[in-house]
């Protein structure tokens, strides 16, 4: 589920930003999704479990802003000029600005993770080179993902310091409906519905939509927390360079995405390099 759903989600929205509203669509998304996350707490706890406080809403919040809306948000923008297998590469740089992050904290990573760095930046550069991938891919949106990435990172990065509640589910719900709400005022703002028929979308770019909703946003999700409180973090981790070769084939095999020779060359660096920062930050054995 987290391998090839999390991968696939880059092709879904691609599909769904090709004739709906970027922001628009991806703050339904969330907005639905969080709610049918809620009510599953609700059911399955009861509603006292959705009870947070100011902290805990201000915490959620934040983090939903800079990983749904400028992370997500962001790429959904981006894929409007940006193919799904080259957003997917250059999101795979996350673990990376991590690494950077963690360095300017006062932490040494180990050696092997700094040499992954320093690999996987080097495919970024390629990927993101200026005029790399002709007249097709717009600028922009390449600086849009990236900065997207670098938000997803801080995000993360802040995620256990801010206070979050406790339950994991009631966080993410908490995220959901905060960036969704945010995503559709944006959406309003940026005068993406100006125009709008809804009879002119396809029926493709609907399903797509349900299928970020309830794969993308509750199944696979559901899936990676299960997979954090039960695996190693180091095999849960390899989902940042699985999900680029996931994307990249779906790109190639449905929509008929070019794989030419920079994002062969370039996406094979930033892979390697996320290889390499996920095999240096597994744990060493414990010495008898």
């Amino acid at each position: 589920m987290v391998y090839v759903v999390w991968g696939s989600t880059y092709l879904a929205i691609r599909v769904v930003v090709r004739s709906l509203p970027p922001m628009g669509a991806m703050g339904l998304r969330f907005v639905v999704a969080g709610a049918i996350l809620a009510v599953a707490v609700a059911v399955g706890s009861g509603w006292r479990t959705l009870r947070v406080t100011r902290r805990e809403l201000r915490a959620g919040a934040v983090i939903g802003v800079l990983l749904l809306v400028c992370g997500n948000g962001g790429v959904a923008l981006a894929e409007k000029t940006v193919p799904s297998g080259l957003a997917a590469l250059l999101v795979a740089a996350m673990p990376l600005w991590l690494v950077l992050l963690r360095r300017l904290s006062g932490d040494r990573p180990q050696a092997l993770t700094l040499a992954g760095t320093f690999v996987g930046f080097a495919g970024i550069a390629v990927l993101a080179r200026p005029g790399g991938h002709g007249g097709q891919v717009q600028a922009w949106g390449i600086v849009v993902i990236l900065v997207g990435t670098g938000c997803w990172a801080i995000g993360t990065f802040l995620s256990p310091r801010l206070g979050l509640p406790a339950n994991p589910f009631v966080g993410t719900t908490v995220e959901m409906l905060s960036a969704g709400l945010v995503m559709l005022v944006l959406s309003v703002l940026l005068h993406e519905w100006n125009g709008f028929q809804p009879a002119a979308v396809p029926a493709e770019a609907w399903w797509s939509l349900a299928y970020l909703v309830v794969f993308g946003s509750l199944l696979a999700f559901t899936a990676f927390v299960w997979l954090v409180g039960h695996a190693p973090l180091s095999l849960v981790s390899t989902y940042a360079y699985v999900n680029p070769v996931v994307a990249v084939l779906l790109g190639w095999a449905v929509l008929a995405e070019p794989v030419t020779a920079v994002i062969a060359v370039g996406g094979g660096l930033a892979v390697l390099g996320v290889f390499l920062v996920v095999a240096g930050e597994r744990p060493r054995p414990a010495a008898p």
